[in-house]
């Protein structure tokens, strides 16, 4: 728990400890996804973008702009969408996820390996810390300003074009509704990686990017997390709903 306000740790444990990051992967999907845009902004879906379980709901031979695919990477935790960003990249899919680590270790994240745009395991080696998704959370609200609007932002609605249909897209990150304050971010999930949640708040004049790994309850445990982050700076928790 990181109090970005006054920059300092509010708790931590096993904080560099390396761990699969599941979903929590499409946070530097989205920052090298904005680095790269498109010119004509037209990004198109072929067959092997369809991958996993969890999608924004895509089909080959479509045609999507920026802000649609962006919405479905962080709202639903596309894989299709995750894929179709990849593929869409100047040197194709293997120059996305090298770029992908270029900028890790730019930022000095010196415990993450990516090794494809979803998070989804069995497609090599890939690893990260709590530490080091503070730096990518942290770089990512504060350098895109889309991003932190994207993962803000509780439904979207895709209108049908001539090149795609009509989509309705739900935010699936723990606690945006329920808990007052909190921002979203990303959840994560793979039977490897644990229940993962990576959250925003801006409560109080503080705000706060809490990290959890591995967990088996993250929205009970955040809640704890954030409860204890506020008395720590002296703010009262807010009243909150028990159930999403």
């Amino acid at each position: 728990m990181y109090d970005l306000t006054d920059n300092k740790i509010l708790y931590e444990r096993d904080p560099n400890t390396r761990r699969p990051m599941a979903s929590l992967t499409k946070i530097m999907t989205a920052i090298i996804a904005l680095d790269n845009k498109k010119p004509d902004d037209e990004y198109v879906v072929t067959k092997d973008d369809i991958v996993g379980q969890d999608s924004m709901g895509v089909s080959a031979g479509e045609t999507y702009d920026f802000d649609d695919l962006l919405h479905g990477l962080l709202l639903p935790s596309g894989n299709d969408a995750a894929e179709v960003f990849a593929h869409n990249y100047p040197s194709g899919r293997a120059g996305f996820i090298q770029a992908m680590n270029d900028k890790a270790k730019a930022l000095g994240m010196l415990n993450t390996r990516y090794s494809n745009p979803s998070g989804l395991q069995g497609d090599g080696l890939q690893y990260t810390t709590a530490y080091d998704l503070l730096i990518v959370t942290r770089y990512a609200l504060e350098q895109y300003p889309q991003f932190a609007q994207t993962v803000a932002t509780a439904s979207y609605d895709i209108p049908a074009t001539s090149q795609h249909k009509a989509l309705s897209l739900a935010n699936e990150t723990n606690l945006l509704t329920t808990y007052p304050g909190v921002k979203g971010v990303k959840t994560g999930y793979t039977p490897e990686a644990g229940l993962c949640l990576v959250t925003y708040i801006d409560y109080g004049g503080h705000k706060i990017i809490g990290i959890i790994l591995n967990s088996q309850n993250r929205r009970g445990e955040m809640k704890e997390l954030l409860d204890y982050s506020l008395k720590t700076v002296n703010i009262t928790p807010p009243p909150y709903q028990n159930d999403e």
